[in-house]
């Protein structure tokens, strides 16, 4: 189905679903079980929808990587990853280069990436990656790739530790990047040579100018007050055990395996972190109230009731924000999925749902003319005084990124089990660092 027939489908789809409410409030009756029944069935329609409308607009990316590739495939690569005739390519062709991004854990979109742009020396990435393969499966390095790829390991035996390449550090944050909500609209910023990072912040503005004679210079203005945000990368860490007949009879990756996992469990550690983290020896969540994140004058709970959102309260939180916060298109909710349920079912006073779908492709589904996000971090208790959503510019989160990432494979430890441990660990803080650039949906 064609990108064109996607966003047609998603459109015909809303248009049902909304005519079972239309005939439901025409009628002022109760759903029958069938037409709730119908509206689940639509909801479903509309959402996986939407999932291959994204996919589709992937797959259309990809397309025009490769026609970049055929382009500049009569071009070798210098070691440099420069474009030049008569230069020989670091590699036999376009299909082994791919093949050996591939072997390095890259997904296909990330090899063709990598090849076009000629961001890696692949000679040196793939003999890193037989030392790492070694060392996994064997417990040891030969002195010829380990010269090749300077890893320092000069004690397999005793359980130390491996430090990955650098390659595997930005593919892990790219991969994280892509798998952590807020990472795709936050200010993302790498803590190198340093512990921490700081940044001066206004935590009080200077009163209004007065209006005055020519001589007259108005009233001192007395409220002018800096303060500091500090983000201190903190250690974030998962361990992961695995039976020694697997690592040396496997025939997938195991490293590749490990890289999942760690993955997996470090996005998740880090949504709900930037969801609702405490900010002590972990990141400050975006629905933490805190007077160094987003404190509770940003908390708009008028014309919501004590369970349910209203299409009142939405209106009232995002006029909450100022005109210049409005304007900037940069604005997005964030609720969990059960919120999204119920506000799709909300009407203004016009009877115009406030839930509209994206009529073309390029053009997100919106909430009162905002795009939205869902997490399954975002809270989901429907009760008095809870928060339920927000809204803001989420390049006023930061997130401080420490390249440290590494993987301690221990031995002894699991032996009488006959396994080997692996302890993967990165470090990450995150915090709202302006209040006034969002507002939360609270119940009344």
């Amino acid at each position: 189905m064609t990108l064109k027939e996607l966003v047609e489908k998603r459109i015909a789809a809303r248009n049902a679903y909304c005519a079972i409410l239309d005939a439901v409030d025409r009628e002022k009756r109760e759903q029958t079980a069938e037409e709730r029944q119908k509206l689940d069935a639509w909801e479903t329609e509309i959402a996986s929808t939407e999932d291959a409308i994204t996919q589709a607009q992937a797959d259309a990316k990809r397309r025009e990587t490769l026609a970049a590739i055929d382009q500049r495939i009569r071009l070798p690569l210098n070691p440099q990853g420069l474009h030049q005739e008569g230069r020989q390519p670091q590699s036999k062709d376009l299909n082994g280069r791919l093949r050996e991004c591939m072997l390095l854990g890259m997904s296909r979109q990330q090899a063709l990436s990598a090849v076009a742009n000629a961001e890696i020396d692949l000679d040196t990435a793939i003999a890193r990656d037989q030392a790492m393969r070694q060392y996994l499966f064997r417990g040891f390095v030969d002195e010829g790739l380990r010269e090749r790829a300077a890893l320092q390991i000069d004690n397999a035996s005793g359980g130390g530790t491996l430090v990955m390449p650098e390659q595997f550090i930005a593919r892990l944050i790219q991969d994280l990047d892509a798998a952590v909500l807020i990472r795709g609209f936050a200010t993302v910023i790498p803590v190198v040579g340093a512990e921490s990072i700081g940044a001066p912040s206004l935590d009080t503005d200077i009163d209004d100018a007065d209006w005055t004679i020519e001589l007259g210079i108005g009233d001192e203005g007395t409220s002018l007050a800096f303060g500091k945000r500090n983000l201190t990368p903190h250690p974030l860490g998962k361990l992961a055990k695995c039976s020694k007949d697997l690592l040396a009879s496997a025939a997938l990756s195991v490293e590749s395996i490990i890289r999942q996992r760690l993955l997996f469990k470090f996005g998740v550690a880090e949504e709900k972190a930037f969801m609702t983290g405490s900010g002590s020896g972990r990141p400050l969540g975006i629905f933490t109230a805190s007077d160094s994140g987003i404190t509770t004058t940003q908390d708009i709970s008028t014309d919501n009731t004590t369970t349910e959102i209203t299409c009142d309260g939405l209106i009232n939180c995002l006029y909450a924000l100022t005109a210049p916060w409005l304007a900037s298109g940069r604005l997005r909710w964030i609720f969990h999925r059960d919120a999204v349920k119920a506000i799709r079912k909300l009407k203004d006073g016009n009877g115009q749902y406030l839930w509209q779908p994206g009529m073309t492709a390029d053009r997100p589904s919106t909430i009162l003319d905002v795009p939205y996000l869902m997490s399954e971090y975002a809270p989901n208790t429907f009760t008095s005084g809870k928060y339920v959503g927000i809204v803001g510019d989420f390049a006023y989160y930061w997130i401080a990124d420490s390249m440290t990432v590494e993987i301690q494979r221990l031995i002894e430890l699991y032996a009488a089990t006959n396994q080997v441990g692996f302890i993967g660990r990165l470090r990450v803080d995150g915090m709202p660092v302006l209040s006034t650039a969002f507002a939360r949906v609270t119940l009344g």
